[in-house]
Parts: C-alpha cells; structure tokens; sequence
C-alpha cells in the first residue's frame, strides 16, 4: 500500500511538524514515535500524560428508528454483554460475536441518552458497520462518524491536564462518558483506556482537532505519544490486542475476557444465550475453555514475540501453544509476553519453553496484568 493511497487523519500535520515516524497501519499513515522514542513515550505516560492520535478507529452511533428499548434488545442480540439496563452517561467493553462462538471484534458502546455510540477497531470498522446494519435494520440506523478525530489522553497527570480545558472532566469516575459544549466545539469524553492508566478519549469535531491538541500538547506533563508505545503500554496492562490477541476463532472465555460477561447473560441469568456462538461461550463458563490466554515471562533479556512456538519441554516433546503479543515492557524492565497454552499448562508458574531462532528458551505463566492499573474507580 502507496503513502497516496492510505487515509490520512486530521492531525497528519501537526505529527509531521512534530517529527514523528510514520507507518502504515489499519488503511491509515500513523505516528509509531515521536522524537523522545518509544520507551521514553511509554515511561511518560506511566508518570504523566500521553496524547494519543486514534482517529483511524471507527466511530458509530446507533441511533433508535423507534423505541430506544428494541434498540437496547437488538444489539444485547449480538453480544454475550448486557446492554439492556446500562445507565445513561456510562459506557461499557463489549464483544460482537459469531455462531461459532469467536469474536468478531472487541469494542466500547455508550448509553448517550437517545443514541447509543461506539468505538471498534480500525480494521474492523466497515465489517462491523456491514454487520449492524445487517441485524439492527429493523430497530436502528447505524451511521458512520466521519467528521471527528478521536484523541486518548492517558496518565496519572490527565485529569489536571484536561480540567484545565474542561473542568467538567474532573467528575467523572472510569466508564463514564459526557458531551461538553467548549471553545473547540462540541467534545464526546469518555473516562477509559487502553493503557491500564486513568485516562479519556476525546471526540473533537475535525476543524477543532488540532487547535485542541495543541492546547494539551502546551503543557509540560503532556507529551505526545506513538503506536509503539501504545503497544507495549497495553501489553503491560494485559489487555488484548485484536487481529493478534483475540480473533474470529478465538473465544471471549478462552481469552479470558469472562469478567465482560454479566450473570444476567450466562446460565441461570434472566436473559441468559440468545447471542451468537451461547452454545460454546456458556458451556466454556460452566466446564473451562480447552485452551487459556496466559502471561508469559521469558527469562533473559530476549523478548518472545508473537508467533513465537511454545514447547512443554527444553528438548524434543510436543509443541502446545504460541505467543500472540510480546515484546519489552519498560515499565516492568523485562521481556514480556501472551499466548495461548492447554488449560493443564496455565497455571501460573509453569515453566515452558519458546522456540527463538532454533534454540528454545524457558519462559514462565504468570498472571495478568504484569503492571498495576489506575483506573479512577
């Protein structure tokens, strides 16, 4: 794929005059770093605050063609999260599902009053658009936002950055979400992330994008930070990357997302199944899944990426699993990495063995996340 043929977002500019390196990623041309280089990025966003471009994810509102409720129903079809019942002004992970019981993409949906508005993957923003419309035609029109750049502030430091241009952020407590009318228009803010530290994305109208991110950047606890950096921050934090992490075959228990599932979806529950792929996502709840995500330490000072094979032993035996994410954690000083391994070999503890350039090298099941969160509970 040319540089000409990849979208660009509204923030190209200001990422080139802020020398940032960058690749293609998702149909898009992306900063991966800035000049201060990833591991600095990272390690500044644990301390203070990072600003981050992710106008290449897809942002969607679903807006009620009746009752706000048959919308609610609709899309609780769909996925094995309770989406009847959410609270106005708070928001919610979820997972579209497929009849075999994998994950067609992870996402975030918030209950804004007459609309519900979401935010999927950059890779997987049309299939997702196609598949909504395709089960949501009766009771919702499903409709593309394409005039607004998407913003993540994160770090211990971001609520004072941001206070200082919306004081209203100040309230809002982790999954909430707000509209503030501000001198940069009208601004969607939720209070999440994708790095295990208290942080918000930030809906921002195209024209005012860049006028906003200059007002942050400013100031001396923000710094602006790149996909490397993103990437290992939230492999730090254990969460999930799709297309690596989780997949169409890959299901939600096997990837260890069960938290994502309220009681009332599983057996017993009042609204228990009537999703995609319940045969195979209930009876892994109720026996365990074949196969688990695990956290994987390598020893050494050689990280373990993705693809990389999983052995049960340091010489011949059997090949039982590989890694899916993996790479140096800063903030923890060490290799680390995911994979998947048999539910007899993912006991925190296990010694195994991965397969690095011909030699194998132990590495050990941990648990997740391999670095604290500090969500604002």
């Amino acid at each position: 794929m040319t540089d000409d043929s990849l979208n660009r977002t509204p923030l190209h500019a200001l990422h080139l005059e802020l020398g940032a390196k960058l690749v293609p990623f998702a149909g898009y041309t992306m900063p991966v770093q800035y000049p201060m280089g990833v591991l600095k990025e990272h390690l500044h966003t644990r301390a203070r605050a990072g600003l981050f471009d992710v106008s290449h994810m897809g942002q969607v509102i679903l807006r009620p063609l009746g009752d706000r409720e048959a919308l609610d129903a609709g899309l609780e079809r769909l996925m094995p999260v309770a989406v009847v019942g959410l609270a106005e002004g708070r928001q919610r992970y979820g997972l579209l599902t497929n009849d075999a019981g994998g994950v067609l993409d992870d996402l975030m949906f918030a209950n804004r009053g007459d609309h519900i508005l979401m935010v999927v993957n950059a890779a997987r923003k049309f299939e997702d658009i196609a598949h909504l419309r395709a089960h949501l035609a009766d009771v919702a029109e499903v409709v593309p936002v394409t005039d607004r750049a998407l913003l993540a502030l994160q770090g211990p430091a971001a609520e004072a950055a941001l206070a200082r241009l919306v004081p209203d952020v100040a309230a809002m407590r982790f999954m909430d979400v707000i509209s503030v009318t501000a001198v940069f228009g009208e601004l969607w803010i939720s209070r999440s992330g994708y790095t295990g530290e208290d942080g918000f994305e930030i809906s921002v109208p195209d024209p005012q994008a860049e006028g906003f991110s200059r007002a942050l950047l400013a100031m001396d606890t923000v710094a602006p930070i790149g996909l490397g950096a993103r990437d290992s921050l939230r492999l730090e934090a254990g969460l999930c990357l799709y297309g690596h992490d989780i997949d169409e075959g890959t299901s939600p228990v096997t990837a260890g997302l069960t938290w994502a599932i309220q009681k009332v979806r599983r057996s017993g529950g009042a609204r228990a199944g009537g999703f995609p792929g319940a045969a195979r996502i209930l009876e892994e709840l109720e026996t365990g899944p074949l196969t688990h995500r695990v956290g994987l330490r390598p020893e050494g000072r050689a990280p373990m990426r993705e693809g990389i094979v999983l052995w049960d032993a340091p010489e011949g035996g059997s090949a039982i699993g590989k890694v899916t994410s993996g790479g140096f954690g800063p903030s923890v000083e060490a290799p680390i990495a995911m994979g998947y391994v048999p539910a007899a070999s993912a006991q925190t503890g296990t010694r195994l063995w991965g397969e690095l350039r011909g030699k194998r090298l132990p590495v050990t099941v941990c648990a997740l996340p391999f670095h604290p969160t500090n969500y604002k509970r």
